[in-house]
């Protein structure tokens, strides 16, 4: 429908936005001037105390320092009572005293049916509410009063009764001179398929009204008392009021208690609801018989930045959280979001108040869950990640949740929260997260008589590989370092890298747990301290690198990533062949198989060090033309000894 020009521009002159604005706030009296219409309160909009909501009377408009919200009395309307524009202008219309201007006939005729409409539902409330007075309704009286509803709690919240029998609301209200049509349309009775008159959808039934947020009765949930019914819980039909996946039960009430700073609570049921409200926590809706909707979120969030979603500690529970999840991921904007309070096993909120009281419930509630946490655990649930392929497995599915997110600012703080977490469980000495290189125990099989200590010439084996090792590693972090946005390229391999002494390993830990970008050198030289970077950066080996001196070039950072993690992989693999050998002396297989094992991983060294660029009159060759360091020979030649000594059980 189209106003009129000037309609909208008269009723904003007509009404004075204090006063709409004043009917949902306190305002401040030391910092508002009533006389030149200078209003300041706490927001309606979010929860704080300080008074930084303003509103200008004269020019007719509020606005938000807080939570930057802005608008005019029609906008105010609007968002506090979650109706819309048209309902708005309706309801400020009125207050106004001016006359909306009429509608064409079929938007009027459409109106009028819904007036009708509402007017049959709240003659079906008193009617329920009367029957549950009278005898029929003495069990349910006694059903209710078990869970704790007497007196004031059933007047509050409306609840009433409806009678075994197929007609007794039917014919109650025909008996008024209510159309039939009205009837049907409200959802109260069925046709019949057999052409008898029509019959009461409700019977046997606790029956609790179901209000929109501007409070009229739309809809009915009813409660079986028989045992054997097939349906425990049953809502009205949907019709030109009711739209089961656009409203929430309870949320006029929900919203005005939000909005006095409770948290928002989202439960599954009725009883749920009115245990939560009874209990003092009366900002608790349910979703309407149906897993939350889009429309259902949305407006939650009008009502609370961050709902409370309560779950029943059961599996169905869990699933209807990662419903949530995956419908909320896209919708999520700064500062709206939602949060999880996961119930004891078996347990409903109703359950949790009987047996525990408020206070714990009111700990789930302060202690609920970030939607990220849920989101890493249902992910992680039950699963065993003791290899590469199920990590990456892990990291495919996280992504692929993370990219559903369309703000880019919240995707980044999601991916560094899932970052945290993964660091948490395959970090350093946890979750058999192998470490490339890292140490291995050498078992000697008891009563074997192995030599004595190894050699200066065999430890000179290890010594050598560990400065070159740690050379290398240098490296790998400074190339990192100086080229952050490959980091992510590389981040498996870093994650695997065993490093040979402490400080490095800092440096590699620091650059795991940050996001690659262009602040990574800043949040490492705060780990470790900016003279210890400076040193790292300054060694001489380090600075004259190529893809250190030139961090602008990222395919050269790339290549010489993947060459020092080769050449750290290849020298790390010979040295575990080196132990495993140690390990196997006494054994039967102590033979030649272990000499070409060891030839083999030389080969590998070899390869991965073509480009090395060192003298090669530093190198000796051997019989199979793998090269090794003169001292490394001579260490590796120690060995062979130390074979043929377990093998033939006598001196070298």
């Amino acid at each position: 429908m189209s106003l009129p020009p000037g309609f909208l521009d008269e009723l904003r002159n007509r009404l004075s936005i204090g006063q709409v604005v004043g009917r949902k706030v306190m305002w401040d009296q030391r910092k508002s001037n009533q006389g030149k219409g200078d209003l300041w309160a706490p927001c309606p909009f979010h929860q704080e105390k300080s008074a930084s909501f303003h509103v200008d009377d004269r020019k007719g408009y509020y606005y938000c320092f807080g939570c930057h919200a802005k608008g005019d009395a029609i906008s105010f309307v609007r968002e506090t009572e979650n109706v819309g524009f048209m309902e708005a202008v309706e309801i400020l219309a009125g207050e106004a005293g001016m006359t909306m201007p009429k509608r064409d006939p079929q938007a009027q005729q459409k109106a009028d049916r819904r007036t009708q409409l509402a007017e049959v539902m709240e003659m079906a409330v008193q009617f329920f509410r009367l029957q549950l007075k009278t005898g029929a309704g003495g069990a349910a009286r006694d059903y209710l009063a078990g869970r704790g509803l007497t007196g004031p709690a059933l007047e509050r919240w409306e609840i009433g009764f409806a009678p075994d029998g197929w007609q007794n609301l039917w014919d109650h209200l025909t008996g008024k001179g209510v159309a039939e049509d009205l009837i049907l349309g409200c959802g109260l009775s069925k046709a019949s398929t057999k052409g008898g008159k029509p019959y009461d959808t409700f019977r046997n039934r606790i029956m609790f009204p179901i209000r929109d947020a501007r409070g009229r009765a739309i809809a009915f949930g009813g409660r079986a008392m028989d045992p054997a019914d097939n349906a425990k819980y049953l809502n009205s039909p949907e019709t030109e009021l009711f739209d089961k996946g656009r409203n929430l039960f309870n949320l006029k009430p929900a919203r005005e208690a939000a909005g006095k700073g409770q948290p928002l609570i989202v439960a599954e049921g009725y009883m749920d609801v009115i245990a939560l409200s009874e209990a003092g926590f009366q900002a608790a809706v349910a979703p309407l018989g149906t897993a939350v909707t889009e429309t259902q979120l949305q407006m939650m969030w009008r009502v609370s930045p961050e709902p409370v979603i309560t779950l029943d500690g059961d599996t169905a529970g869990q699933r209807a959280a990662m419903r949530v999840i995956d419908l909320a991921l896209p919708l999520l904007e700064a500062g709206q979001s939602v949060r999880f309070a996961m119930m004891p096993e078996g347990q409903d909120p109703d359950d949790l108040l009987k047996a525990q009281g408020a206070g714990a419930m009111r700990e789930k509630i302060e202690g609920a869950e970030p939607m990220v946490q849920l989101l890493w655990q249902r992910e992680i649930e039950g699963k065993v990640f003791d290899s590469p392929e199920r990590k990456a497995a892990l990291d495919k599915a996280l992504r692929e949740k993370i990219m559903l997110i369309k703000d880019p600012s919240i995707r980044s703080h999601y991916g560094q929260a899932i970052k945290d977490l993964r660091w948490d469980l395959f970090g350093a000495g946890r979750g058999g997260s192998a470490q490339a290189g890292g140490p291995r125990r050498v078992w000697h099989p008891k009563g074997a008589k192995l030599p004595a200590q190894a050699s200066t010439k065999t430890s000179a084996l290890a010594a050598g590989a560990m400065v070159e090792d740690h050379l290398r590693e240098a490296v790998i972090v400074a190339v990192l370092l100086r080229n952050p946005l490959i980091v992510n390229e590389f981040y498996g391999a870093l994650e695997r890298m065993a490093c040979s002494t402490p400080d490095i390993d800092r440096v590699r830990m620091a650059i795991l747990k940050c996001d690659a970008d262009a602040a990574l050198p800043e949040h490492v030289a705060e780990e470790i301290g900016g003279e210890a970077l400076e040193k790292l950066l300054g060694q001489a080996h380090v600075a004259i690198t190529p893809a250190v001196r030139r961090p602008d070039n990222g395919d050269l950072a790339r290549m010489c990533l993947a060459e020092e993690f080769a050449k750290l992989t290849a020298r790390r693999g010979h040295a575990h062949e080196i132990e495993d050998a140690i390990e196997e002396l006494s054994s039967d297989v102590a033979d030649e198989r272990l000499t070409k094992r060891l030839a083999q991983s030389l080969a590998a060294m070899n390869n991965a060090g073509q480009q090395d660029g060192d003298d090669r009159a530093e190198y000796d060759t051997g019989d199979n033309g793998a090269r090794m360091k003169k001292e490394e020979r001579s260490a590796f030649d120690a060995l062979l000894d130390r074979i043929t000594f377990a093998k033939d059980g006598k001196g070298p």
